[in-house]
């Protein structure tokens, strides 16, 4: 892995070279991962003229999750207890005579911009702007081996669970459950907090689970995530409880799996984003259901579990291959619950068979 961080660092430098800059302070921790292979808390990764430093408050490797540093990168340990690695970055450029220093100002504070300033005031500081989040937008063989084994877990914790008695059992400690499976098979930890949603919660994006028990009869939606080395994927399922669904709980299921299906078939090279969108929001546009609807129909995963591209009504650009992304669309209907179906699938070209799907569980509306 070591040449594939040096080849990413090479890339964001040739972009600072291109912009007028000798040298970046990449701060934003998905980014610092993405070219440093590591991210401890508050670590920052300079990319110098000479050499490319990342520094840390404490010791890479302390915390489960956070990844190890590449070996060809030199680690810098900040003896002060406090103190801060990017006003420490800064201070490094300035020795090494660095003229213009390329900073992410989308994610620093105005505070740390202006300490960044002050310890180096003849440094100019430029804006290195969402450079490194363009890079990572289409995801090489290991990113997406990465994704596919996070989905495989998320799958594996999810059929487990529809496996065990879930009548009489909270929302809470459903998603409890749920998220020790993941850790248990594998996963770093949950991509995002567990969301379980019964009865007349069902349906709800984002819902926090609560305590209110499972009933005969509720459709109960569950969207999860696992984490793999530091790479994200989710899945969204929807289930009715311990009898046969209503009439009305399959007219709404069949509907919003028909949106879910056009949403995925939309998903290829050179599409715009809001097209997939569109594809998806038309269908349950068109049965009446148009402000029931989430404000996107999916998003980009990688080494965060929401980022580019958006697939929103007014999202620009278009899909390129080998881009993650999730396809969500969901219904909820107040007092009765509702509907979401998520998947996590990988833009790909007709010739190499459509969008690749990483999330497997099945689709089909269960009784359980």
């Amino acid at each position: 892995m070591s040449e594939v961080y040096a080849v990413r660092r090479e890339r964001v430098r040739e972009r600072c070279a291109a912009g007028g800059g000798a040298a970046a302070l990449v701060s934003r921790p998905a980014n610092v991962r993405y070219l440093a292979g590591a991210a401890p808390r508050g670590a920052v990764l300079l990319l110098g003229t000479a050499e490319d430093v990342l520094l840390c408050g404490r010791p890479p490797g302390a915390q489960q999750g956070e990844g190890r540093p590449d070996e060809a990168l030199k680690v810098q340990v900040l003896p002060a207890p406090g103190a801060d690695p990017a006003v420490a970055g800064a201070d490094l450029a300035a020795a090494a005579g660095v003229g213009a220093l390329a900073v992410e100002e989308h994610h620093l504070t105005v505070a740390r911009h202006r300490a960044l300033g002050s310890v180096a005031p003849r440094l100019r500081l430029t804006d290195l702007g969402t450079a490194v989040e363009q890079l990572r937008l289409v995801k090489d063989a290991d990113e997406l081996s990465c994704l596919r084994i996070a989905a495989e877990i998320a799958d594996q914790a999810l059929g487990e669970l529809l496996e065990s008695i879930l009548v009489g059992r909270t929302e809470r400690h459903l998603a409890l459950e749920l998220e020790r499976r993941l850790v248990d098979h594998g996963a770093d930890g949950p991509a995002f907090p567990t969301s379980v949603a019964t009865g007349p919660n069902s349906g709800k994006g984002g819902h926090r689970p609560s305590d209110r028990r499972v009933e005969e009869g509720d459709f109960l939606s569950v969207c999860l995530g696992a984490t793999y080395r530091g790479y994200c994927c989710e899945i969204g399922r929807t289930f009715v409880i311990g009898t046969s669904p209503a009439d009305w709980q399959i007219e709404l299921y069949d509907l919003v799996f028909a949106a879910q299906r056009a949403g995925r078939e939309a998903l290829v090279p050179g599409a715009a984003c809001r097209d997939v969108d569109r594809a998806a929001r038309h269908v349950l546009d068109s049965a009446g259901y148009a402000e029931a609807l989430a404000p996107l129909t999916g998003h980009g995963v990688g080494l965060e579990i929401d980022e580019d591209p958006q697939l929103a009504p007014a999202a620009m650009g278009k899909l390129d291959a080998c881009v993650p992304v999730t396809v969500e669309p969901g219904v909820h209907l107040p007092g009765r619950g509702g509907v979401r179906i998520d998947d996590t699938l990988v833009v790909r070209p007709e010739a190499d068979g459509g969008p690749e799907l990483l999330t497997i569980t099945t689709k089909e509306l269960l009784a359980l």
